[in-house]
């Protein structure tokens, strides 16, 4: 699912919008079967603290015989982050993980020195419409953990922090926030959360984290006087006191944020590096296919094919 559209981020001007930093309108793009919408990396930002990646997926509505069929593609230096709101599909990796992924719970794979995966549906779903929407996102790892072995952590919805009152619910999905913690350990100083807020119900966003974003999933929402759509991503500057307010219909809301990086990434593909060599060197062990010794392994039970790589 991976493509680079050029993106026009609009930047706000005027006290009523001093806080936000930066305004992103991902741009759309349609995959066949389902559209994705892309926050991040943009041309002006291309990190909030580390998330340096942010789709959008659906939502979507597959008719019989039509599904997710993303065959086993390789990932250095990231975590991924996949969390549904509808929808389930199925993650193999090269660690042997065999999970299915559904709606509200936490799947965080981290790539450090290499990983492989796919992502589909079986048989039995194909047999019957679905829907899927949801949320994926890449993590970039400091360089002292960008070349550790590969790992894979589920999280079950039910054991994730759930914050409720005020006519909101807020599920702490990664990280530290709001005097809570959630249970997955991540490779740096991060929050994710989700939000639903009721009409009229307002959010402070967490003062213990440098860098801070918010991205409207649906309904809309007020920050300074200024109301902000579905669709758009919102970056705040550090330090700020900021606080989303739901408009008329409600909101639902993906908050994010964290510690800033060392220094910006170079993205290629589904890699992920502070340094070119560190790309150059996962293009040349994907492009050999040594599946048996090499440093791509293909996912047991998903190993009788893979996506080239581009260019090839």
């Amino acid at each position: 699912m991976s493509w680079n559209p050029a993106l026009d981020p609009d930047c706000p001007i005027g006290d009523a919008v001093d806080s936000i930093e930066t305004v992103i309108v991902p741009r759309a793009r349609d995959l066949g079967d389902f559209e994705v919408r892309r926050a991040l990396p943009a041309p002006k930002r291309q990190m909030v603290g580390p998330f340096i990646f942010f789709d959008q997926m659906g939502p979507a509505e597959f008719v019989t015989g039509q599904g997710i069929d993303i065959r086993p593609h390789p990932h250095i230096g990231l975590a991924t982050v996949t969390y549904l709101y509808k929808g389930k599909f199925h993650h193999r990796d090269s660690l042997g993980t065999d999970q299915w992924i559904e709606p509200g719970a936490v799947n965080l794979m981290t790539a450090g020195h290499g990983v492989t995966h796919s992502e589909r549906v079986d048989e039995d779903m194909l047999k019957a419409p679905y829907s899927l929407f949801g949320i994926q996102t890449w993590i970039a790892l400091p360089e002292d953990k960008e070349d550790q072995p590969a790992d894979f952590v589920h999280a079950p919805k039910d054991t994730l922090p759930l914050l409720t009152g005020e006519r909101k619910e807020v599920r702490l999905i990664l990280g530290d926030a709001w005097g809570e913690r959630a249970p997955v350990p991540t490779p740096s100083e991060m929050f994710y959360a989700d939000a639903a807020l009721e009409a009229g119900a307002a959010i402070p966003l967490p003062d213990n984290h440098e860098d801070r974003g918010a991205y409207v999933v649906s309904g809309s929402v007020r920050v300074a006087g200024q109301l902000f759509e579905a669709g758009q991503m919102m970056v705040f500057r550090p330090g700020d006191r900021v606080s989303l307010t739901a408009g008329d219909q409600g909101a639902r809301l993906m908050l994010l944020g964290g510690a800033t990086l060392g220094g910006p990434r170079h993205i290629w593909w589904n890699f992920v590096a502070s340094s070119r060599d560190r790309i150059d060197a996962a293009k040349e062990a994907w492009r050999a296919g040594d599946w048996a010794h090499g440093r791509f392994l293909l996912p047991p039970g998903d190993d009788s094919e893979f996506i080239p790589l581009p260019g090839a």
